[in-house]
């Protein structure tokens, strides 16, 4: 596995570690599109970044439609 992907795996489970152990008891649900969400800003803003805004090379980055791409920054009051 590429290391940068498995730094980015590593933090991904120490996280849920953290989050599992934070519980205290309580039933975990949702998780599956909580993460997704608390992922997917940061993983849009970094990636425009890099693209500097160019909304087309980060959807190709991204490896998304322009169009849903935006649906994505509007989900996440980017745009």
């Amino acid at each position: 596995m590429n290391e940068r992907i498995d730094v980015i795996e590593k933090c991904i489970h120490a996280s849920l570690d953290e989050y599992f152990d934070t519980l205290g008891g309580e039933a975990a649900c949702g998780v599956y599109d909580m993460v997704i969400l608390k992922v997917e800003k940061p993983l849009l803003i970094r990636v425009l970044a890099y693209c500097d805004g160019n909304q087309t090379k980060a959807a190709a980055v991204l490896g998304l439609n322009r169009n849903t791409l935006r649906k994505k920054m509007q989900l996440h009051g980017l745009i």
